[in-house]
């Protein structure tokens, strides 16, 4: 059996993989890098919002309106997934409630009768505030920094990957020539053999 240690090991290997195959996928999105970078800030702001389930719909119709890229706006929104949400969300209402000055819901025992449910269902509409404000709050310095985060990284596969073009014509330029320069020297060899050969026969 394996070990605690070499289990995180792997799902911290796996986790990594998952990571670096998310970032090339956005590097090489198609389009501008503004746009894709506009695209990517507006699903992390989406994905910061306690909107869940709803927020790839939602960052793909405004990025459509926007004129942003659609495909960055929805990996974007990946902020929050199923192994973060319980975690960001939890900070978001944390920094929310601060904000609105909320005290501290009030926990659930493991009695639930009818005025305990209707505490938390009076409560609900705090909760629910307190994920918006704290959503907006974290959200935007995200967004801003996913923008130029996106933008530089974009730009830089851009770059390189017409640097790497350039010179694969070029070298294919230099061969062209090459084998031109190659085909005529053949012919002016041609050539003056068959000059030769008429000098004999005269």
């Amino acid at each position: 059996m394996q070990n605690e240690p070499e289990k995180n090991e792997k799902k911290t290997g796996r986790f990594y993989a998952w990571l670096k195959k998310a970032y090339e996928r956005l590097i090489t999105v198609r389009g501008q890098p503004r746009e894709v970078a506009l695209g990517f800030a507006l699903g992390i702001f989406i994905g910061a919002s306690p909107t869940m389930g709803f927020q790839m719909p939602i960052a793909v119709f405004f990025a459509a309106i926007l004129k942003w890229n659609k495909i960055s706006a929805a990996m974007g929104v990946w902020i929050t997934n199923p192994i973060t949400a319980p975690f960001f969300y939890g900070f978001t209402y944390l920094v929310g409630a601060k904000i609105l000055g909320l005290r501290k819901l009030t926990g659930v025992t493991d009695n639930i009768d009818s005025s305990t449910v209707s505490e938390i269902l009076s409560k609900a509409p705090e909760f629910i505030w307190a994920l918006i404000i704290g959503g907006i709050v974290v959200g935007l310095p995200l967004a801003v920094a996913s923008y130029y985060f996106c933008y530089s990284a974009v730009r830089k596969y851009q770059n390189d990957l017409k640097a790497k073009l350039m010179k694969q014509k070029e070298k294919y330029k230099e061969g062209i020539k090459g084998k031109l320069a190659e085909h005529k020297e053949k012919l002016a060899h041609k050539k003056e053999e068959r000059q030769q050969n008429k000098k004999k026969l005269d």
